[in-house]
């Protein structure tokens, strides 16, 4: 029996759910006790449980290949939309997301069983189980009615799984001794990619749904140019993106250190007209990190040196537009990463630092998927420092347009009109745009997840640190949209 209990994996195979595996473990234990009819009768009451999910249901969608689509394929579905676009766009997430999601189970189900029976991991088993039922039963997409009927359902779940980032951050970091550091940062990778991309084909469904249904809208009219489709931006230009983050991360700095301490310029140059179509929101929480963190780093030496000079020196972002790639490299003097975390600097379990993050994210109970927001309003119970904090507009709010140097075909006035609309989509958006949190509360994620960002859409991002000088950080895009998004079709290892 002992050996038996060591074949966790193989038995979890077999199950379908995390607290599933508590019932085959409490029944294994006990299967060593004289009393074997006590323990049939008590496995068998547990087997009759609510909770019990056949496994043969996960099989049928894990045995199913996720289907990825690329930007340039949102764009041109997107660009002419009608009725018969919007039924099909319907239909494909219907199908692809209890797909995408019972590929992430089986992964799950996967982990070494005192893993998978962690607090953290069990929860989001259980939002992941939910979401995979609820999106198989859902009947297929005919008419118009039953279109708005799958939105109102994707919009609950978006709702609901905003606290899967930090359940699955905090999950890793109290494993951290139980399963190798390595394969535990793959998996994260891998179920982080995967839940990138299932709210990018959910939110693109439902912002195409919107516009469908807009007042100002004609069936089968195209976009203009300067337009999102959906959830892409076609003309994202690089120097008005990495302009406006910087603007943001000046002015969150500007709040948590004072007005007396001063701060770093951000300098831009290089080819300043380079754009490409790109999620907005993914290339901001990319660009917002990286500035982000050299402007903490420049302001932190910078208060540090015993001669100081009037002003920090300036942190500079130069744009390097190729035939099929934008580079980003930006450049700051902040002394560089230490050479003890540099081992860490990737993965998300973070070593020493581990109970410090595990103890931030315990003050993160909702986070979307950026991971840069933890919106802290100005009251005793969420600012202890009563500093003020700046919260940013909604990325589709008509303002998107005008911070970007764009205007919308549409009259003012049809903007308004939008604007509630708009302002909704946000609320359930896992990639709103920056908001804030104090600079000391280190959530150890930014750098991570901006690069499982960067990937998916086949882009890379490198760092380069000069220990006591500074750090470069390199973004590569690619800048015509035709590439896949970067994700596991299927589950990381076949049943058993």
């Amino acid at each position: 029996m002992p050996r038996l209990m060591l074949q966790h994996v193989t038995a979890a195979v077999r199950l379908s759910r995390a607290g599933e595996l508590r019932t085959w473990g409490a029944a294994a234990a006990r299967a060593q006790l004289p009393n074997r009819r006590q323990s049939h009768t008590s496995s068998q009451s547990h087997a009759h449980s609510p909770k019990w999910r056949p496994v043969s249901v996960l099989d049928e969608w894990v045995a199913k290949e996720a289907r990825p689509i690329s930007l340039r394929q949102l764009m041109v579905f997107g660009r002419s939309l009608t009725e018969s676009r919007l039924i099909s766009s319907a239909n494909y997430v219907r199908t692809e997301l209890p797909t995408r999601i019972a590929h992430r189970i089986r992964d799950m189900q996967k982990l070494p069983y005192v893993v998978v029976t962690n607090k953290h991991f069990n929860e989001v088993y259980d939002l992941y189980y939910t979401a995979f039922d609820t999106f198989r039963k859902v009947r297929e997409v005919k008419t118009l009615e039953d279109n708005d009927r799958l939105c109102a359902t994707i919009r609950t779940m978006l709702n609901a799984h905003l606290t899967v980032i930090p359940k699955l951050a905090m999950g890793i970091l109290e494993c951290n001794g139980l399963k190798d550091a390595a394969e535990l940062d793959k998996f994260m990778n891998t179920i982080l990619r995967s839940r990138i991309s299932r709210r990018v084909i959910a939110e693109q469904h439902l912002a195409l749904t919107e516009t469908f249904h807009a007042p100002w809208f004609s069936p089968g009219a195209k976009l203009s140019e300067t337009d999102f489709i959906g959830e892409v931006f076609l003309k994202c230009v690089a120097k008005d993106v990495v302009s406006h983050c910087g603007d943001a991360v000046l002015s969150i700095a500007r709040h948590a250190y004072g007005p007396d301490i001063p701060l770093p310029e951000i300098k831009i140059d290089g080819h300043l007209e380079a754009n490409f179509p790109y999620i907005l929101s993914h290339l901001e929480y990319i660009i917002g990190e990286l500035l982000r963190n050299s402007v903490q780093a420049v302001v932190e030496k910078h208060q540090k040196s015993k001669n100081k000079p009037p002003k920090p020196p300036p942190i500079e972002v130069t744009i390097c537009e190729s035939n099929q790639h934008v580079i980003i490299r930006i450049s700051d003097q902040g002394g560089g990463i230490p050479r003890e975390s540099m081992p860490y600097l990737w993965s998300f379990s973070k070593g020493p630092a581990s109970k410090e993050i595990l103890a931030n994210l315990e003050q993160v109970p909702k986070m979307a998927a950026t991971m840069q927001e933890l919106q802290i309003d100005n009251d005793d119970s969420n600012n202890k420092n009563n500093k003020p904090t700046k919260k940013m507009e909604p990325p589709h709010s008509h303002h998107l347009h005008q911070k970007y140097g764009h205007q919308s075909a549409q009259s003012i006035s049809q903007e308004r009109q939008q604007e509630k609309e708009q302002d909704d989509r946000a609320k359930y958006s896992s990639l709103a745009s920056l908001s804030s949190r104090p600079p000391n509360l280190r959530l150890g994620m930014g750098l991570p997840l901006s690069r499982v960002y960067a990937e998916y859409w086949a882009g890379t991002l490198a760092l380069h640190s000069l220990e006591g000088y500074g750090v470069d950080a390199f973004l590569q895009i690619s800048k015509l949209g035709n590439k896949n998004e970067q994700l596991t079709t299927r589950a990381t290892m076949d049943a058993v």
